[in-house]
């Protein structure tokens, strides 16, 4: 194809035919031009057609993060629903209710006391961030979703950093100088084994009267309460939008 072109090319300059060797030269430019174009245009699409199933990859992963997260969120707002029902049923005791089950009071207490702090798995987004591809999802309700809950979750672990505090100082302490750990940790034994460890006859009602007298352990279960309450109201709101950001990612996927 290039020798006749070069073949056909020197015949009109031999021939003189100056101007249709120009009009020859500009479609040759033309045709070379058209090329090019369309060979970006296949290099572009090819592109194009990896960042998509790139993206595709990360949109799975962050499919499957988001749908665990949903589910611990929603075990986590059980947990401290039934944490806060415990201490309402503790700071009865503190305004003169008798203790009538030992076990149950020390149950509740424990409960409390061994609150956990929520994780956020987010391995796929923090993985965008840091590579750089962030820039791959081309859905901005997708990004914005992602960021938003990355928001939601920092604000949580403020919170959760706050109770950490507070229970050190009116949980924790209030507890280790007035009441004998030993006796609660057979009694809690004892029930989570359901008999197989610990004792059933180690804790009495009377064993629990020194820390209800004390103000602090009070305001301590007061503020369980409080910040719980809190913790759940974000954490009911960081749920409701994962939610809206998994149906935004399964309408991605299905395009």
């Amino acid at each position: 194809m290039i020798r006749i072109f070069a073949t056909l090319r020197q015949r009109l300059l031999s021939e003189n035919r100056f101007t249709h060797y120009l009009g020859y030269a500009a479609g040759e430019i033309v045709l070379v031009v058209i090329g090019i174009l369309i060979a970006l245009q296949i290099n572009n699409w090819n592109d194009a057609r990896k960042d998509r199933a790139r993206e595709l990859d990360y949109l799975h992963n962050i499919r499957e993060d988001v749908r665990t997260n949903i589910a611990q969120m929603d075990t986590y707002l059980q947990t401290r629903n039934a944490e806060i029902a415990a201490a309402q049923r503790i700071l009865t005791h503190f305004n003169g209710v008798p203790i009538t089950d030992a076990s149950a009071f020390n149950a509740d207490s424990i409960s409390i006391y061994n609150w956990k702090r929520f994780y956020l798995g987010d391995n796929t987004y923090q993985e965008l961030i840091g590579s750089g591809n962030f820039a791959l999802l081309s859905n901005p309700k997708i990004k914005d979703g992602l960021l938003d809950i990355e928001a939601m979750y920092r604000k949580l672990k403020g919170e959760e950093d706050h109770f950490r505090f507070d229970s050190e100082t009116l949980l924790y302490k209030p507890a280790y100088v007035t009441t004998d750990l030993g006796p609660m940790m057979q009694d809690y034994s004892y029930t989570m084994s359901h008999g197989r460890e610990g004792s059933a006859n180690a804790l009495r009602p009377e064993n629990f009267a020194p820390l209800l007298r004390n103000l602090e352990a009070k305001n301590g279960f007061w503020m369980a309460i409080l910040e719980f309450s809190t913790m759940n109201e974000q954490m009911t709101a960081m749920r409701d939008r994962s939610r809206e950001l998994l149906a935004e990612i399964d309408a991605e996927l299905k395009r």
